[in-house]
């Protein structure tokens, strides 16, 4: 049986995820809290719960405390953000905090139930935030001796883009990002999406 914990100050929106979420499995029990410190003491009652969602603009300790806690308290529970704050700086700063995965406020109902299957799957669903050439940084190219086209790639990569949204951003053809992509796992030592955005945003490498 799947437990989720919910962690979001507005009730209306709270129980409608719950609702939404209620509908991914028979037998799934999700847990509501207003904010963090009552989340804290569910989890302490509930060691079994299997995903918490959390939103960032909490009362008393926000969301992005309550992810560094988490982190600390309890390192196997993955966490899904679902906030109104959905530019580059705060998905990175989710990531960064231990999210596994960034769902915007303004998505549907269906893509935050298709972010908790694959975060209970073992992948980590981010948005595609749009980046500014003067916000990109040379680190990824320094860091692991990507090519400056491949760390392009590596900027939209870490941000959630789909191959063929990476290719339409940068101009180049879906064959061509995926070539790309291979050589940027081969860089990275890893073998998947999941993987390669698990470790630039725990490395924090400010892409």
């Amino acid at each position: 049986m799947t437990k989720i914990l919910i962690v979001e100050d507005h009730a209306l929106v709270r129980e409608a995820m719950a609702q939404r979420l209620a509908r991914l499995e028979a037998g799934l029990v999700c847990l509501e809290s207003g904010e963090a410190d009552e989340a804290l003491a569910l989890l302490e009652a509930h060691p079994d719960v299997d995903l918490a969602i959390v939103d960032l603009m909490l009362p008393g300790v926000n969301g992005f405390s309550l992810l560094a806690v988490l982190a600390k308290r309890h390192p196997d529970l993955p966490a899904i953000v679902v906030s109104a704050m959905d530019d580059d700086a705060s998905v990175r700063r989710a990531l960064a905090a231990g999210a596994s995965g960034f769902v915007s406020k303004a998505s549907s109902g269906e893509v935050l139930a298709q972010a908790v299957r694959e975060v209970l799957d073992g992948g980590m669903p981010t948005p595609c935030a749009s980046i500014s050439p003067a916000s990109r940084s040379r680190q990824p190219a320094e860091r692991y001796g990507l090519t400056v086209a491949q760390a392009r790639v590596t900027e939209l990569l870490v941000t959630g883009c789909s191959n063929r949204e990476i290719a339409t951003k940068l101009g180049l053809s879906e064959g061509t990002v995926k070539v790309h992509v291979t050589a940027i796992y081969r860089a990275l030592g890893v073998s998947r999406r999941s993987q390669a955005l698990v470790l630039l945003s725990r490395r924090n490498k400010g892409l």
